[in-house]
Parts: C-alpha cells; sequence; structure tokens
C-alpha cells in the first residue's frame, strides 16, 4: 500500500497522507513529478507504458507520483531509477517549471545523460520499450497519439526550453 502526501491548492503539506488508488478529496492536491532525460545530441528518452496500465502501449518520458515523505527531487531521481535503471544526484536535475490540475501539483524537470539504450533497465509491469527519439520524432509522436495525450501536451508546452538545453551542448 502506498501513501502520498496532500497538498492544499497552493501547495501547503496539509499534515495528511492519501492512500493510492482512492479518490482525492476536494481541496485536496497530491505531487507528480516528470522528467525529460535528453542527450545534447537533439534526443530525448522514452520509455513505453506497459501492457495493464493506462494508456497501455503508448510512450512517455519518467516520472510519477511522488511518496509520502519525499521531495520533488526525491521523488523525480526515484522514478528514473525505478523505470530506467539510470542514477542521477537530486541536484542534476534541472526545474523547466510546475503546473496545476484538478487534483495534483505536477514539477517538471531535465537531466542530460548520454545513457547507451542497452544500459537501460526496464521496470517490469510499468514500461516495456525504449527508446531514443528526435525532437522531429517526437513531434510526429504527438501528433499520431504514439506518446500518451498528457505527455505529449507536456511536450508541446515545454519543447522550447528543451530546444535551448539541447542547442547549448553544441
Amino acid at each position: 500500500m502506498e501513501f502520498n502526501d496532500v497538498y492544499d491548492k497552493d501547495r501547503n503539506l496539509t499534515g495528511r497522507v492519501h492512500r493510492r488508488g482512492t479518490r482525492w478529496k476536494p481541496g485536496e492536491y497530491g505531487l507528480v513529478v516528470c522528467v525529460w532525460v535528453y542527450d545534447g545530441k537533439g534526443n530525448l528518452l522514452l520509455t513505453r507504458r506497459a501492457k495493464g496500465k493506462s494508456f497501455a502501449g503508448t510512450w512517455e518520458n519518467s516520472g510519477g507520483a511522488a511518496k509520502a515523505g519525499e521531495t520533488s527531487r526525491q521523488a523525480i531521481a526515484r522514478e528514473l531509477f525505478e523505470e530506467t535503471g539510470i542514477r542521477a544526484a537530486e541536484e542534476e536535475f534541472e526545474f523547466l517549471g510546475s503546473d496545476l490540475d484538478r487534483c495534483t501539483h505536477y514539477d517538471f524537470y531535465c537531466l542530460k545523460r548520454t545513457t547507451p539504450l542497452t544500459q537501460i533497465v526496464l521496470l517490469p509491469g510499468e514500461t516495456d520499450g525504449v527508446q531514443w527519439a528526435s525532437m522531429a520524432q517526437v513531434r510526429r509522436m504527438v501528433r499520431s497519439r504514439e506518446i500518451c495525450r498528457i505527455i505529449g501536451n507536456q511536450f508541446l508546452r515545454q519543447e522550447q526550453a528543451l530546444l535551448r538545453r539541447q542547442s547549448a551542448q553544441d
């Protein structure tokens, strides 16, 4: 059984916890973190959602819900490692921004890594495929709905910031 911290709309911790898989009460918010791993050569690391998961078979960046007691950076370091086997120190993640929807605060990060696909360790039941995709490929995948709609919209909002980081590496 997994628990998440409960935040208010202004992102203040309430001191309460929420059991994962149950409905959020009005005025309660969780924290979800996402990371775009880029290689400095114009490519982003994508994983494919495993069968049995929502949006199964679609591609996404790494991320997930912060567990109770975790900071945003602790959560993103854990999620990236769990889903890919990539280890990164909390301070290596570059913050891109935050967002809010009806019951979730989102934090978005990027991280430069050149990990070969042969070194990626997928998490059974979570991910069943991995690829490096160019920014142009990602745009095409968003249009063709090969990328989960939520992640696709996130990419489109953050594309320019990711392009700046990719070009700064040249």
